[in-house]
């Protein structure tokens, strides 16, 4: 395990540290460790990961499942700690005064081997998870927008997951995260798009209802509404996973830690402006019959929900890079970049080829197999998400020792980081629980490779 400073600094006193080497040697040190972005790259990167139709779209079923109350608190809370989170990672990006280019180093920097294998446990958990529940969110929305063209269309969900896999088998083939930054732009654009669309139509098909005929309270049996909430706590984690940040750090030039923190709260203020709207105006709109994936709940006008579904479709691409990066990036460590030259040119791009195709082929065959996009989101928030963006930075940030002097900021801060991790401990496991139980009730339901 590496050796804590003997002088733990408060957070600002690293800022001004790293800003003051980071002048006409910055330069040089960033283009020698290649972070090349600015804080808006990072924003977009950022809100490409997070703010996703695939997160957007369980909110309103989460709340339908929690009610009102439970809800709105579940949902303030996690954007909060979440937000909270994020700004402790980045704040450890050179904590021992060496750079921490990937979760799994940061966590072995901190606690030793066990860190680091604890974390690529659930990250690659995480980015399966999710990429699982992109490719059914992608293939649904793709399915939609095929059948507004050809009503009696024969191509079925497991079709259009499949031309989703492959689009992003060819974007896999770019190198790296910074290389997607366009792509990630692009995304984040439409992640705006996908939201007020979303909210718009939401609201309109909510006043065409009969209002008399929404109900807001919980349905089913006494077990049933229990494993509900569970399931609820596990989809709101799961909306606001992110488990590339100190990843996406490694892009960003220096200061690198500041441009992280306005990276950051950029991208917290658009899914500020979105995730509460859409998930409030969807549950008020449709009440406890909301569906798992929103936009499978509205119903008029045509156009404007396939725009959202379009909306929807090039986000969930970006995304989708973003998270498999980790998965390429353990195997590629292991059998590209051979110290002896290869007599083959083109033997890295082939083996890269290789690499992705098998990944691709994994999700992309799960995907269409068991097409429970709820259940997914669900378990990959509570085994994944929950555990690298609610448990480890809290615990993470008071063992790295970059604690404030003032003994009474020090010691609030240290009580609220152990009730942060002790509270979505326990939704970790509750959310699992409920995941788990519903994956085998549709398992029952539905046959494999079911045409939702």
């Amino acid at each position: 395990m590496v050796s804590q400073p003997s002088t733990p600094p408060h957070v600002t006193a690293g800022d001004r540290e790293e800003e003051a080497a980071s002048g006409a040697a910055g330069e040089a040190a960033a283009a020698e460790e290649g972070g090349r972005g600015t804080w808006k790259h990072a924003a977009f990167h950022v809100a490409t990961t997070i703010a996703t139709p695939a997160a957007y779209a369980p909110l309103p079923f989460a709340l339908a499942s929690l009610g009102w109350p439970l809800g709105v608190s579940s949902l303030v809370g996690a954007t909060l700690a979440t937000w909270y989170s994020s700004l402790l990672i980045a704040s450890l990006w050179r904590w021992n005064g060496k750079k921490q280019v990937t979760y799994r180093h940061l966590a072995q920097s901190i606690f030793g081997s066990w860190g680091y294998w604890s974390i690529a446990f659930f990250q690659q958990v995480a980015s399966l998870g999710n990429n699982i529940a992109i490719q059914i969110a992608a293939g649904s929305s793709l399915k939609a927008i095929y059948k507004y063209y050809q009503k009696d269309g024969t191509l079925k969900l497991q079709h259009f997951i499949v031309f989703f896999g492959a689009f992003e088998l060819l974007l896999s083939q770019l190198p790296d995260i910074h290389s997607l930054r366009w792509v990630n732009a692009i995304c984040t654009f439409c992640t705006i798009g996908f939201a007020g669309t979303t909210i718009g139509v939401t609201i309109y098909n909510g006043k065409e209802i009969d209002r008399e005929t929404v109900s807001y309270s919980l349905q089913g049996s006494s077990s049933s509404k229990v494993f509900k909430a569970f399931n609820a706590l596990g989809a709101i984690a799961f909306s606001f996973g992110d488990a590339m940040l100190p990843e996406i750090q490694h892009t960003v030039r220096e200061p690198a830690r500041r441009n992280m923190y306005k990276g950051v709260s950029a991208a917290y203020t658009i899914i500020l402006l979105s995730y509460w709207q859409l998930a409030f105006c969807g549950y008020w709109a449709f009440g406890s019959d909301v569906e798992p994936y929103i936009l499978a709940s509205l119903t008029n006008p045509d156009w404007t929900i396939i725009m959202a579904n379009i909306f929807a479709v090039i986000q969930i691409a970006g995304c989708f890079q973003i998270y498999c990066r980790p998965t390429y990036a353990y195997f590629e460590d292991r059998m590209l970049h051979d110290k002896h030259a290869s007599p083959f040119p083109f033997r890295d791009r082939l083996i890269r080829l290789i690499l992705t195709s098998i990944y691709m082929v994994v999700i992309t065959l799960v995907a269409a197999a068991m097409p429970f996009f709820g259940d997914f989101v669900s378990v990959c928030g509570a085994v994944g998400f929950t555990p690298l963006d609610f448990v480890f930075p809290a615990i993470a940030f008071l063992k790295a020792g970059r604690m404030p002097k003032n003994l009474k900021l020090r010691t609030f801060i240290r009580v609220f980081n152990l009730a942060v991790a002790t509270w979505f401990s326990v939704v970790a496991v509750l959310g699992c629980i409920g995941a788990v139980r519903f994956i085998t009730e549709d398992i029952k339901t539905y046959e494999f490779f079911h045409d939702m």
